[in-house]
C-alpha cells in the first residue's frame, strides 16, 4: 500500500546534528538513498509474487475458495498488526536494526514458501511475510525521509507513492511470467527474492544509521491511534475514497488471477499477474505524474474513475469481452493512484505535526481494512454463490462506495478548507 507522502525532512541544521553523531556507513547517502528505494520495492513486490501462484496452489492441493481468500487476509492481518506495533520502533533503537530483523524474518517466510507441501505451510509464510513487511515499510519510508536530499525536499514523497505499487506491480508480473515460462514455478521466483533479500542485507549494513537511539521503545510498542475531534469532519469525507480504492486493490490482488480464468478463460499464468499489473502499475504511474495537483482535485477525480473503472469491469465480466475487463483495470488503477495522493495530501493538509503521526495511523488501518475483510468476505461468498455473482455484488458495492465519496467531496467544497494551525 502507497506510504504517506507529505511528512516533511528535518530541518537541515536539525539533521546535520543529528547525523553528526550517528553511525556513518560505507554508502554515501544518495547511494543510500537509491538503496533504501530499491528495498522498498523488493519488499512489495515480494508481497505480490504468491498471488499468480494461488491458482497453482489451489489446482495442486484443492482448496476453496475460502482458504485462498483467507491465505490473502492473513498477510494483511499480520501486516497491520505489524504497523500499529513496529510502526515507531526505529525512531527508538535505529532504522538498521528493524530494517535487519525485517529481512530476516522475510528472509524465513520465503524458505517456508521454498519448501511448503501444503497451504498451512503457506499460510504461515504469508503471515510471517505481513509482520516483516509492515516493519520494514514504516522503517523504510522513514529512511527515505532521513535520507532526502536538501536540494530535493520532495523527492522522498514521489518515492513513498510511486515504490510500494510499482513493487506490487512488478512482483506480480514477474511472478506469473516465471510461472508460466521458467522451470519449477512454485521455487523459483521464491529462490529469486532470496537472493535480493542477500543484496537487501548488504545494503542495510553499509547504509548509514539515521536515527539516534533514544528511550521508549517499550512503550513504542503499544499500538495507538487516534482521530482529533477538530479533524473527524474532513476525515469522514475522505473516508469512502479510502474505502473504495483499497476495496478495489483487495479484490485484485486476492481473487483478479481466479477471475481471469474462471471468467475470461484466461488461464495463462502470466495474464494473472498483468491483472494486478494492470491495477497497481498504473496506479504507480498515476501517482508519479499527479504530483502537486490539489487534493481535492484528485480525490474528485479518484471517485470518478473508480466509478467508472469498476463499471466498465462489471460489464466485460456479465458480457465477456477480456479488453473490456483490461480497460476497466486501467481506468480503476488511475483512480486509486489519485485516491492515495488526494487521501493523504488532505490529511497533510488539515493536521498539525504532531498530529500527523495518528492521523495516518488511523487511515493507515482503515485501508488496510478495507484492503482485507471484502476480499474475505468475497470468499466466502464465492463458495456459497460462485464466483461470478459475488464479483458483481463486490464491484457493486465499490461503484457505492466511489458514488458516495464523489458526494461527500460535493459537500466538503462547501466548507471553508481546514488547515493546520
Amino acid at each position: 500500500m502507497p506510504r504517506p507522502t507529505t511528512l516533511a525532512p528535518l530541518p537541515s541544521s536539525t539533521r546535520a546534528s543529528r547525523l553528526n553523531q550517528l553511525r556513518p556507513g560505507g554508502l554515501s547517502r544518495g547511494a543510500a538513498f537509491v538503496a533504501i528505494a530499491a528495498i522498498l520495492v523488493l519488499f512489495l513486490a515480494a508481497s505480490a509474487a504468491p498471488s499468480p501462484l494461488y491458482v497453482v496452489y489451489q489446482a495442486d492441493w484443492g482448496f476453496s475458495a475460502i482458504t485462498l481468500t483467507g491465505i490473502f487476509a492473513i498477510y494483511v492481518f499480520g501486516l497491520l498488526g505489524s504497523l500499529l506495533v513496529f510502526g515507531a520502533l526505529s525512531d527508538h533503537i535505529g532504522r538498521r536494526r528493524v530494517l535487519g530483523a525485517a529481512i530476516a524474518l522475510e528472509t524465513v517466510a520465503l524458505v517456508l514458501f521454498l519448501v511448503a507441501g501444503d497451504v498451512g505451510v503457506v499460510a504461515g509464510a504469508r503471515f510471517l511475510q505481513g509482520i516483516a513487511t509492515g516493519a520494514a515499510m514504516t522503517t523504510l519510508s522513514a529512511a527515505l525521509i532521513d535520507l532526502t536530499p536538501e536540494h530535493a525536499p520532495g523527492r522522498a514523497g514521489v518515492v513513498n507513492s510511486v515504490a510500494p505499487l510499482a513493487g506490487l506491480a512488478t512482483g506480480a508480473l514477474a511472478c506469473g511470467a516465471l510461472v508460466q515460462f521458467g522451470p519449477s514455478p512454485t521455487h523459483l521466483v521464491y529462490a529469486i527474492l532470496l537472493a535480493g533479500m542477500l543484496l537487501a542485507a548488504i545494503a542495510v549494513l553499509l547504509a548509514p544509521e539515521t536515527s539516534a537511539r533514544r528511550p521508549g521503545a517499550r512503550s513504542s510498542l503499544r499500538p495507538r491511534v487516534a482521530l482529533p475531534a477538530r479533524l473527524r469532519a474532513d476525515f469522514l469525507a475522505i473516508t469512502p475514497v479510502l474505502l473504495a480504492s483499497w476495496a478495489v486493490g483487495g479484490l485484485y490482488l486476492s481473487l483478479g488471477p481466479s477471475v481471469a480464468a474462471g471468467e475470461f478463460g484466461l488461464s495463462n499464468h502470466l495474464i494473472g499477474g498483468l491483472v494486478v499489473t494492470l491495477l497497481c502499475g498504473t496506479g504507480a504511474i498515476a501517482a508519479f505524474g499527479l504530483q502537486g495537483r490539489p487534493p481535492q482535485h484528485l480525490l474528485l477525480t479518484a471517485g470518478t474513475l473508480l466509478t467508472v473503472g469498476m463499471l466498465i469491469t462489471l460489464a466485460a465480466i456479465d458480457t465477456g469481452p477480456a479488453w473490456l475487463a483490461a480497460a476497466g483495470t486501467v481506468v480503476a488503477g488511475v483512480g486509486f493512484g489519485a485516491a492515495a495522493l488526494g487521501a493523504f495530501g488532505t490529511l497533510a493538509r488539515i493536521a498539525l505535526p504532531n498530529e500527523r503521526g495518528e492521523l495516518f495511523a488511523v487511515a493507515l488501518v482503515l485501508s488496510y481494512l478495507a484492503f482485507s475483510v471484502p476480499a474475505l468476505a468475497a470468499g466466502l461468498a464465492s463458495t456459497r454463490y460462485g464466483l461470478h455473482p459475488t464479483v458483481l455484488v463486490y464491484g457493486a458495492v465499490v461503484v457505492a462506495l466511489s458514488v458516495s465519496a464523489l458526494g461527500a467531496q460535493r459537500i466538503l467544497a462547501r466548507r471553508p478548507p481546514a488547515v493546520a494551525g
